[in-house]
């Protein structure tokens, strides 16, 4: 094909591209000015729902951890290696190995049960705070865990205080933890420089950290997430609490027959609501085989109720639809 060919060819697609979206411009144009943008958004709340949508949008963003639109940092310890790691996110949204540190877990291997059992819990968490006013035992500083978050509450885990810390300015110590994860401390005071704890998720497993992570299955659990909104948004009760597991408990202890005669009450109402998700995070579960930790920031509105803030979901994927087994 001569260049004058090609740029007659590439001009056509060109203008044939620009003329479809300006028919479909034309068509919500037309829509808008017809019926509103009620119509309009009902269409659109629809397609995000689409796994085809989810496959596009992932298709060149780095999936190595999951979906991660608020964190900047991911941790990952394994366990088994004796390795804290750090990635970092560059400015074109991929994530990049930055420091990998020597560490001390748990004395006894496997997943933390309860308090007392030495065990370094597996799972997802949060860097909660930092601290500097501590026992010397813990070096210079230490960075406090999320632990229990909400599916070790959901199994009935117990314990508390585990922390990513320092070695012993004065004192000796044995070569493994009562469960928190320690570094030396240079590797503390370098940790501090490389991560925004706001904008840092850790992920501990007894072994190393998939980073295989299916974009397919990805796409499949956002598209029923945003499914599950659409049901909630356009009062469809049926359809909402399918979404839910038999097994479904809250963060408050409320068990899913109690949680479906409260829901059927909010739904009877038949409010319009306006429901915004934004700041998504979703991370397949470590140890655990299509299991996913959801997080992300909730705006909603009706007549009667408003709310904005953190919203936390742990769901399995069943063949082609997610189980939501609890929520905060």
């Amino acid at each position: 094909m001569t260049l004058i060919n090609r740029l007659i060819t590439s001009t056509l697609a060109f203008t044939l591209g620009l003329a479809t979206l300006q028919a479909k411009e034309h068509d919500i144009l037309t829509e808008y000015r017809v019926n509103g943008i009620v119509n309009i958004e009902k269409k659109l709340d629809k397609k995000l729902s689409s796994q085809e949508y989810w496959q596009k949008y992932l298709q060149n963003r780095d999936t190595s951890f999951g979906f991660l639109e608020s964190y900047v940092n991911v941790l990952t310890c394994d366990k088994s290696q004796s390795k804290l790691t750090v990635y970092q996110k560059d400015a074109k949204g991929k994530f990049k190995l930055q420091k990998e540190y020597n560490a001390y877990t748990g004395k006894m291997k496997g997943d933390k049960i309860r308090e007392g059992d030495l065990r370094t819990p597996v799972g997802v968490y949060d860097i909660v705070k930092k601290i500097t006013k501590l026992d010397s035992f813990y070096g210079p500083m230490a960075f406090v865990t999320s632990y229990p978050n909400l599916y070790d509450k959901y199994q009935n885990k117990t314990g508390q205080g585990i922390w990513i810390h320092g070695l012993p300015i004065e004192q000796k110590r044995d070569e493994y933890t009562k469960g928190c994860i320690a570094i030396n401390n240079k590797s503390i005071e370098c940790l501090d420089k490389n991560i925004d704890i706001n904008k840092t998720i850790l992920i501990i497993n007894e072994k190393s950290v998939n980073t295989k992570i299916s974009k397919n299955d990805l796409a499949q659990v956002l598209s029923n997430i945003f499914a599950w909104r659409y049901a909630w948004i356009y009062n469809n009760i049926d359809e909402y609490l399918s979404f839910y597991d038999p097994n479904f408990k809250r963060f408050d202890g409320m068990d899913i027959e109690r949680f479906k005669q409260y829901k059927k009450r909010i739904f009877s109402k038949n409010e319009q609501k306006r429901i915004r998700f934004t700041d998504i995070n979703l991370i397949p579960y470590p140890g655990k085989k299509n299991l996913y930790k959801l997080t992300f920031h909730e705006d909603y509105k009706s007549d009667s109720f408003s709310f904005s803030g953190e919203k936390v979901l742990i769901v399995k994927r069943i063949d082609n639809k997610i189980s939501i087994l609890t929520e905060q």
